[in-house]
């Protein structure tokens, strides 16, 4: 399974932020931040709903999150991933409308390692 292809995620601006081996999605170290769905929602690490995954690709969110998903029980935490060493270019990436929003530049924070976030259980 390790062979399977490794997705660049590119945000609005054309930059890869994201990975994606499906179904998981790792940071630019190779980190896991989060999961796909078969209907490509986007969870974070901890099964929070974070976006949808469109056909650019990127990762949008409506403005208006009032239409929240119920969270889900993440997958098992899969093993750092080795990134691919060139990365195409973004294609063109169209205009969002103003009632979404580019997750990886307006909320990068939602897809955040196991480690880290705001979210995470406070030690006390």
């Amino acid at each position: 399974m390790s062979n399977q292809a490794i997705i660049p995620i590119y945000t609005t601006k054309g930059d890869a932020e994201a990975f994606l081996q499906y179904p998981n999605l790792f940071n630019r170290n190779g980190e896991w931040i989060g999961f796909v769905t078969p209907k490509r929602d986007v969870y974070s690490v901890l099964g929070e709903y974070v976006g949808t995954l469109t056909n650019d690709p990127r990762i949008v969110r409506k403005r208006a999150t009032s239409t929240l998903k119920p969270r889900l029980d993440p997958p098992a935490k899969p093993a750092r991933i080795r990134l691919p060493v060139n990365i195409p270019l973004a294609p063109m990436m169209p205009e969002l409308s103003h009632s979404v929003i580019d997750v990886l530049i307006d909320m990068p924070e939602r897809l955040h390692t196991t480690d880290s976030g705001d979210s995470r259980e406070d030690l006390d």
